[in-house]
């Protein structure tokens, strides 16, 4: 009898997606949980996804946005027409098990402190594999490089078992996040400033902030293709990714780490672009450059972004400091060649609080 499973609602947020499209369903639509909202965002996309959708799953909610909104707005479509307990952020490029979503569900209910989950990522591409953009589940060192258990910087592991059990982790991953509505009735929806990259990071850590819990459930598994939207050294991607980590950074540190840390990170800034001009990559000098000027002509907006997040804050760092590398990540892996998680010296435990 479904009245007894909390509803779910699963967010499916696509641009010119279409040639996942057939994958996608025929993976989601065989999942065993029993009461699941499917809703489907097309973010104005110029192929026929809508037609493709609308045509063969009528039973899926559709919803058309007037121009392409990023991750952010997109997805924010989909969570506020959504009527579940639960919400997850799925992308149009993956494979899911069917039970995947059983085990997600039993450990939400499991503790209500629990904000939100992520699933074992593997690699749709190379089998076997964890996959670039989740893994079992992601960090953060204390100057906001995220890592994960399975891929620091790109050394992907193979997936032996190795990172197989349930452990909290600081951020999950936006291919497939997991989040718990009333979390999300607290702290607000994703910041459509990041408009996509690094937003899942900055919303895991407003839930930490307000007291919430984030964990990898590694008995689910989805399969991701990875970078279906943009190649790795496209320049929009690796501007926002430079952006995009200051404005983490800017909003959510601490009144005492806040200075000292932007500095220390505007100066590694500096030396990924000059890395990358040794190495014959001018376009991130340029995004480096971009990035920041974008920070410090917006400085008003940051504030008060800061301001809203701050004021919401409930916990100290220290009661999620677990969960921060203590070291430079990139010390260790650049200098140090610390190519494995579990190479690092991580204290980071996997039981629930």
């Amino acid at each position: 009898m479904t009245e007894n499973f909390p509803l779910v609602s699963v967010v499916l947020l696509n641009y010119n997606g279409r040639r996942f499209l057939e994958t996608l369903f025929s993976s989601i639509l065989k999942t065993e949980y029993p009461k699941v909202e499917w809703i489907f965002v097309d973010n104005a996309s110029s192929d026929d996804s809508v037609f493709f959708v609308k045509n063969n799953f009528p039973a899926v909610k559709v919803i058309v946005a007037p121009e392409n909104l990023g991750y952010t707005g997109g997805n924010n479509l989909g969570i506020k027409s959504a009527s579940g307990s639960y919400i997850v952020l799925l992308n149009n490029d993956v494979e899911v098990r069917p039970d995947w979503l059983t085990s997600l569900v039993a450990m939400a209910e499991s503790n209500p402190k629990i904000g939100a989950l992520q699933p074992k990522l593997q690699s749709m591409i190379n089998r076997g594999y964890f996959e670039y953009a989740g893994a079992s589940g992601g960090f953060i060192d204390p100057y906001g490089f995220p890592f994960l258990r399975g891929r620091i910087f790109d050394t992907i592991e193979l997936d032996q078992g190795q990172y197989d059990d349930v452990r909290e982790i600081f951020w999950a991953s936006g291919a497939a996040i997991f989040l718990r509505k009333s979390a999300l009735d607290e702290i607000g929806l994703l910041d459509e400033t990041f408009f996509m990259h690094f937003e899942e990071i900055d919303l895991c850590w407003r839930l930490h902030l307000a007291g919430f819990q984030v964990f990898v459930v590694p008995s689910s598994v989805v399969y991701h293709y990875v970078s279906a939207s943009l190649p790795a050294a496209n320049f929009k991607k690796l501007y926002w990714n430079h952006r995009n980590n200051l404005i983490l950074l800017f909003k959510n540190l601490s009144g005492s780490k806040l200075v000292p840390i932007l500095l220390v990170r505007m100066i590694l800034d500096g030396v990924a672009a000059l890395h990358g001009l040794v190495r014959g990559e001018p376009k991130r000098i340029g995004a480096v450059l971009k990035a920041h000027f974008w920070i410090y002509f917006n400085l008003a907006r940051l504030f008060r972004l800061r301001r809203d997040v701050q004021s919401k804050r409930i916990c100290n760092d220290s009661e999620f400091s677990h969960l921060v590398y203590s070291r430079s990540i990139v010390v260790d892996y650049f200098l140090k060649k610390k190519k494995d998680f579990n190479t690092l010296a991580f204290n980071a435990t996997s039981e629930t609080k």
